[in-house]
């Protein structure tokens, strides 16, 4: 948990809260520096694996730590962005599309982790991902940002280009864990019946 690989992961989650307080605040400066604050946690979305990697510092709370707090900070930025009306019409359907696929995710690698089977990542999401950041990040800058840069287009070209990656990329999920569903289960093989004095017939100590 100590390494610097889980510590990254862990400042992903911790930087979310100064990023939902600076929506409170009034002024650009606070935009810019929410906007830093979220870049600084995407950028170690990168390093904590590639360090894990290099370092020979991979672990188990590793991997269940890292999707969750890439989940957390998306799902909390899409929140307060839509609360503070800087995600409006049509693209609030985009956002819901990205968070719906976000559950259904969860939900099957909880199931998957049920018969000791992970769900990769394909190449495709790791896209989404990268498109979902930056589309977000220019979001959380919105009308802070120079004239000549139309951030909020870009954030919202970048939400539903994120969205079809985001259905196409669930479906392909969804069929994995449906095909698991659809397996038989193993076939329980009877256990020899155990006479150990003061346990019982079963071994239990119930």
């Amino acid at each position: 948990m100590t390494n610097l690989p889980n510590l990254l992961t862990l400042s992903r989650i911790l930087v979310i809260l100064p990023i939902i307080g600076l929506f409170w605040m009034e002024g650009e400066w606070a935009r810019w520096t929410a906007l830093g604050l979220y870049a600084a946690a995407c950028i170690t979305d990168f390093f904590d694996g590639y360090l894990a990697r290099t370092r020979g510092e991979t672990s188990r709370f590793g991997r269940f730590l890292d999707p969750v707090a890439d989940k957390l900070l998306i799902a909390s930025v899409i929140l307060m962005l839509c609360a503070f009306g800087r995600i409006t019409g049509l693209a609030i359907l985009a956002a819901v599309v990205i968070l719906a696929r976000e559950i259904l995710v969860s939900g099957l690698r909880e199931f998957l982790a049920t018969l000791l089977t992970g769900l990769p990542v394909s190449g495709l999401a790791k896209w989404k991902t990268t498109i979902q950041m930056f589309s977000l990040g220019f979001l959380i800058a919105g009308t802070a940002s120079p004239d000549w840069i139309p951030a909020i287009a870009i954030g919202e070209v970048g939400l539903w280009a994120a969205a079809a990656l985001t259905l196409i990329t669930g479906y392909s999920y969804l069929a994995i864990g449906l095909r698991h569903m659809n397996e038989d289960p193993p076939k329980e093989q009877k256990q020899p019946a155990k006479t150990t004095s003061g346990l019982g017939s079963t071994g239990s100590a119930e």
